[in-house]
């Protein structure tokens, strides 16, 4: 029996930042990945193949809108031609991600399933003989969720690992669930040609999102396809050629037609196969992985991260947990990970950004709670490029700490990136109005509102009395 200081199953962003820091720094490494390639789902169904069709969806947008200034734009979207630029995308990654590389660093990587023999042990398909790690780290990630809808397996359905296979546009798509993924590939397709319905079962779509960031966000995306809230999904149906989708809304039945289904219903995480009993490791009821705030599980030399331990589902994140977990499993260190300043961006456009809390959950959690807001239309950069639909909002304390920070807009995903180096810093919302900012620039809307808190010290509280006083003394 091979004997390694760290066993890790899952080859996706937690599992090779975990392989990698740990045979650098002298680890026995073994890496083990169901798939014959690394990179997991971010890599092959995810951040990768998403972003690339999105790209492609927006320049046909993009084209087909240029009529305004005399040039014309027509044809039909070859969707074969555009999947083809998403996988030509996940092969220039997928070098980065070879498992040569990783043999090069030391590592043994072995491929097929895995599953715990005891808490040290874990076997692997198509090899003889179990593997020892004097350390484990779950790193398996998740899949689409399906729910127990009838009719589906009738109908059949999409969903992010399936869809970048299709062969031709569909007329009509119905996208069930209104949260980043489904909402995501919706405006792709929306964009692309396809008539789009998204069925969202709670009151707005992107439900994680600062209550005005979501009005916002559905509000323009209804200008290019079709929301329906508070639908509840009853079944799906098939005659001939055509789909249906039977759903409710307060009790009202509807049917609509459906040339594709899309799933966009939530994840699972991947723990079915791995004998989990055998380790004496605790899951919760829906299949994630119990771990403490130092990534392990109730069996201490046994750690989980990534979408498997039902932390927030980001490549991001597991990528900051497998830094955390390099030193604790390697050093025997508890450092803890912390997720209340975690930022994440959603890639509709525009770009939806999400740092700390909502205005909501600060009210409920803080007292005096503070908000700065400009429009994006008051910035001149946005003007200028005739994007300036959006807006930019802090929420601080009243000592202008920064509690969160939300925007909607071109690009906000990229120039709000101010605001997460601000709150790792511990620097207030007044210190952000000291930068300099290039003129003219997008980041321009952080000064605007960063602004907005010396406006509320000037002209209110002890400021204007204190000025006062002085003028007439000087007088």
């Amino acid at each position: 029996m091979k004997q390694y200081d760290i066993i890790i199953i899952g080859g996706g962003a937690g599992g090779l930042t975990v392989a990698s820091g740990a045979a650098s720094l002298g680890a026995q490494v073994a890496l083990v990945e169901k798939r014959e390639d690394l990179g997991g789902d971010c890599l092959h169904f995810g951040c990768v193949p998403s972003k690339s069709l999105i790209e492609a969806a927006n320049e046909i947008h993009h084209a087909r809108s240029v009529s305004k200034y005399g040039v014309q734009a027509s044809g039909e979207v070859d969707v074969k031609m555009i999947n083809q630029r998403v996988k030509e995308s996940i092969e220039h990654l997928q070098e980065h991600d070879s498992i040569e590389r990783f043999e090069d660093l030391g590592i043994d990587v072995y491929i097929g399933g895995a599953s715990f023999r005891s808490d040290h042990e874990v076997e692997v398909e198509n090899q003889e003989e179990a593997l020892f790690g004097k350390r484990i780290i779950i790193a398996t990630g998740s899949r689409p969720n399906v729910p127990p809808i009838e009719g589906l397996k009738e109908t059949g359905y999409l969903t992010n690992e399936t869809v970048f296979d299709l062969k031709q546009l569909p007329k009509k798509m119905v996208f069930i669930g209104g949260g980043p993924i489904g909402l995501e590939i919706a405006q792709a397709y929306a964009r692309l040609g396809s008539e789009v319905t998204v069925l969202e079962a709670g009151p707005g779509v992107l439900g994680k999102e600062d209550q005005d960031i979501q009005k916002k966000a559905q509000e323009i995306l209804e200008r290019e396809l079709t929301i329906i809230t508070d639908a509840n999904v009853k079944k799906t149906s098939r005659e001939g050629k055509q789909n249906y989708v039977h759903y409710s809304v307060q009790d009202e039945e509807y049917v609509i037609e459906a040339d594709q289904i899309f799933l966009a219903t939530g994840r699972k995480p991947n723990t079915d196969s791995l004998d989990l009993d055998q380790a004496g490791v605790d899951m919760d009821e829906r299949g994630f992985v119990k771990v403490d705030e130092t990534l392990r599980t109730n069996v201490g030399h046994i750690f989980a991260i990534g979408d498997v331990n039902g932390t927030p589902p980001f490549t991001h994140v597991a990528g900051y947990e497998g830094k955390t977990v390099v030193q604790n499993a390697v050093f025997g260190l508890s450092r803890k990970a912390s997720y209340e300043l975690i930022p994440w961006n959603t890639y509709i456009t525009p770009e939806v950004f999400h740092l700390g809390l909502t205005q909501k959950e600060a009210q409920e959690k803080h007292d005096g709670v503070l908000i700065y807001h400009t429009d994006l239309a008051d910035v001149d950069r946005f003007v200028a490029d005739h994007k300036s639909e959006g807006f930019i909002k802090f929420i601080t304390d009243t000592k202008g700490h920064i509690l969160g920070a939300h925007a909607i807009g071109k690009g906000a995903g990229d120039w709000m990136q101010v605001a997460v180096l601000a709150v790792e810093k511990g620097m207030k919302i007044g210190e952000l109005s000291s930068m300099i900012y290039p003129y003219p620039n997008h980041t321009a809307a952080i000064e605007r509102a960063s602004n907005e808190y010396w406006r509320s010290k000037l002209f209110s509280g002890v400021v204007p009395s204190i000025t006062e006083k002085y003028i007439k003394w000087f007088r």
